[in-house]
């Protein structure tokens, strides 16, 4: 049986991460080119609809798909109940946006974002539709139907983004672009979930779900207004030229998450779950996955802290070079963020919800002030630097605690990690040089990144062994 799970999540795991690496390299792409049309201050008004949806998206379903994803039941036992919640709760949730557009948008600083946010926000009734079918695909593990449904989703957002901004319609462009792409989601998740799914009502496994889900849902909310409350400050205390140079930046450092930990989580809660009873075997995959993890994300979060500037320049445009500033502490944050996602999803797996809820009200408690402190002080890379700070000074240490609590022992972990880390400073050492002797924006990328990869990869190449199918 261990064999059989073993399989999926490691199958699972392959078609996710060649989903998110293909996926992202198209975002990338199109952001190139959007970023190359539209203006920083388009995107400080997308910047304002979006934190709002993805506030929403964190709560709108009420955590039930993680009760489909977690629970060892029959899915068809209790997927109807689920649905109802999922779309009856992302509705209410988006007619309440709806009229509190405006006082949202006139606190954030941006008036004019208001139509944005209404069709933007329209994805929060989408995702309260696919939340069921795609949590079963991840239950499954088959991501290799999520590759194509997201790859199709993507075409459709990326094409007509694109040739809306080339047709001047701003930020508009990023909503009218994203609803079309959820529609085309939302439609290939029902057809390809190996259980069709309606939606149906049963009181008691109702409340059995709420009552699992809800503190899932309360964590979630505050991971994600964890993330999304710097954008929040940012927005109020500054301008939407401003918050458009912090975006760019805070999406550039996200990109190592959104490849390398995005395409491992869609399979760790799963995989964690599966190992609880065999605490040595959950701890040596812990250990073999983070220390993978870490060799692939480190490299790419090093590089873009030390040749922000130029990357912005060559890449984007002189316009977005304000943005480096922040991009140059975002892109170790982001780093630190891969290895908190980690122990989110341990402690789900470990059904730790209190916990998770105490972490993130932590969290969330440190940065406020810290935030405001910082954007008042030193602008985006003041409130970039509180940002660090409390990631590395509070959360870190904090999630170790608690997972030594639970009796989970991180020094394997740890040990897998350090040859990554010695690599990750021999970048940072070599940068210097770099930066000395090579001049321009494409050379400073070009000499720098073969530089780095030159003074990486010895040290980092011992840990094939540690690749599935090698011992």
């Amino acid at each position: 049986m261990t064999t059989t799970i073993g399989g999926k999540v490691g199958k699972g795991a392959l078609w996710s991460l060649l989903n998110n690496v293909v996926l992202r390299l198209g975002v990338l792409v199109s952001g190139i080119a959007l970023a190359r049309i539209l203006s920083p201050a388009d995107y400080g008004v997308f910047a304002v609809a979006l934190v709002a949806m993805t506030l929403l998206q964190a709560f709108n379903e009420l955590g039930v798909s993680l009760a489909l994803v977690r629970w060892e039941r029959d899915v068809r036992e209790f997927a109807p109940t689920a649905m109802t919640i999922a779309v009856a709760s992302s509705s209410a949730l988006y007619a309440i946006t709806f009229f509190a557009a405006p006082a949202f948008c006139e606190a954030m600083g941006s008036p004019s974002a208001v139509g944005v946010l209404r069709v933007l926000c329209l994805a929060v009734v989408l995702d309260g539709i696919a939340v069921v079918p795609a949590a079963i695909l991840n239950r499954e593990f088959m991501q290799a139907r999520r590759f194509f449904t997201d790859f199709a989703a993507f075409s459709v957002t990326t094409s007509i983004t694109i040739t809306m901004a080339l047709n001047g319609f701003g930020p508009m462009s990023f909503a009218v672009g994203q609803i079309a792409g959820n529609v085309v989601s939302v439609t290939i998740y029902l057809v390809l979930c190996p259980v069709k799914i309606k939606p149906g009502w049963d009181g008691v496994i109702a409340r059995e779900l709420i009552a699992f889900g809800l503190p899932l849902a309360g964590a979630s909310l505050l991971v994600l207004s964890v993330t999304n409350v710097d954008k929040i400050a940012i927005g109020a205390l500054t301008d939407e030229v401003t918050l458009g140079l912090y975006l760019m930046a805070f999406n550039q450092s996200s990109l190592p998450l959104q490849v390398f930990s995005e395409a491992a989580r869609r399979v760790s809660l799963a995989g964690f779950s599966r190992l609880l009873d065999d605490r040595q075997k959950l701890e040596d995959s812990l250990a073999r996955g983070a220390g993978l993890l870490m060799a692939a994300t480190i490299p790419v979060c090093v590089v873009l802290a030390c040749y922000a500037e130029p990357m912005l320049a060559f890449v984007y445009g002189e316009k977005w070079t304000g943005a480096a500033q922040a991009l140059q502490i975002l892109a170790i944050l982001g780093l630190l963020r891969v290895a908190l996602f980690i122990g989110y999803d341990l402690l789900v797996a470990f059904d730790s919800n209190r916990q998770l809820l105490g972490l993130q009200a932590l969290w969330l408690g440190a940065m406020l002030p810290t935030l405001l402190i910082g954007t008042h002080l030193d602008g985006i890379r003041g409130a970039s630097l509180a940002l660090l700070a409390v990631a590395a000074l509070v959360m870190i240490p904090a999630f170790a605690i608690v997972l030594r609590r639970r009796g989970l022992k991180l020094g394997s972990t740890l040990k897998a990690c350090r040859r990554p880390a010695i690599g990750g400073v021999l970048i940072v050492l070599s940068s210097f040089a770099v930066h000395e002797f090579v001049e321009g924006s494409f050379a400073l990328l070009a000499v720098g990144g073969l530089v780095a990869l030159a003074v990486y990869l010895p040290v980092v190449y011992p840990m094939r062994a540690m690749l599935p199918g090698r011992s």
